[in-house]
């Protein structure tokens, strides 16, 4: 798949399969949280089989069915955008690799999860992985015009980093940012409230990849 097929593929799974991750999955998901932990300084980490933190013991648990795989997002406080923005990146990996997800706020025991804090980090949040029991719904999505300038005769990649932006999961579907050109760069910005922040890391990582830009396109 191009970058635009991966990212409409992709939707939010809660039910999964009792099934574990395939080793070769396992290994590249892990090459790719170290090439992102080592790029942002943060600790993401990759936990499998462990039932404990979605209670997958159970039939369900806060919607969530038989989750035993999942992203701990690790780092030092004030990184909410970091997380978000190499979160989303390994999450694409993972839809590659056939493996589904979901991003997860509060519907987790926290307390349960198998994660390993350093000095002054924290546990931010977790994705869900698995082999989904479906592959997910599209959501609704605002238009261009609600979220950004654009406007008619604008250069193609705004307008396909935009697309690609409105594709992008964020908390309760919120959709709370805003982009605005100013000739090759881009400013993105966050409306108040919750996960924002971290909303705004996952989009501006898919407007890059639906523009076909890297990081240098950001004000």
């Amino acid at each position: 798949m191009n970058n635009m097929e991966l990212i409409r593929s992709r939707h939010s799974v809660r039910g999964f399969l009792d099934k574990p991750l395939s080793n070769d999955s396992v290994s590249a998901l892990k090459a790719e949280i170290e090439a992102c932990n080592k790029e942002s300084g943060l600790h993401i980490q990759l936990i499998t089989n462990e039932p404990e933190a979605f209670q997958a013991g159970k039939a369900s648990y806060g919607q969530f069915k038989c989750c035993k795989n999942y992203l701990a997002l690790v780092g030092a406080k004030g990184q909410d955008e970091k997380i978000g923005y190499y979160g989303e990146r390994i999450v694409l990996t993972a839809q590659s690799l056939g493996i589904n997800s979901c991003w997860v706020a509060l519907t987790y025991k926290k307390g349960k999860t198998d994660v390993k804090l350093g000095s002054g980090e924290k546990l931010y949040m977790v994705i869900a992985l698995g082999y989904g029991e479906t592959q997910g719904a599209a959501h609704k999505q605002k238009n261009i015009s609600d979220v950004s300038d654009y406007k008619d005769g604008d250069p193609d990649w705004y307008r396909n980093g935009i697309e690609a932006a409105l594709l992008a999961p964020t908390a309760m579907n919120q959709q709370k940012f805003r982009f605005e050109r100013n000739g090759d760069k881009v400013t993105a910005k966050a409306a108040w409230g919750f996960y924002t922040k971290t909303d705004l890391g996952i989009v501006k990582y898919h407007f890059e990849l639906g523009a076909n830009l890297d990081n240098s396109i950001w004000n």
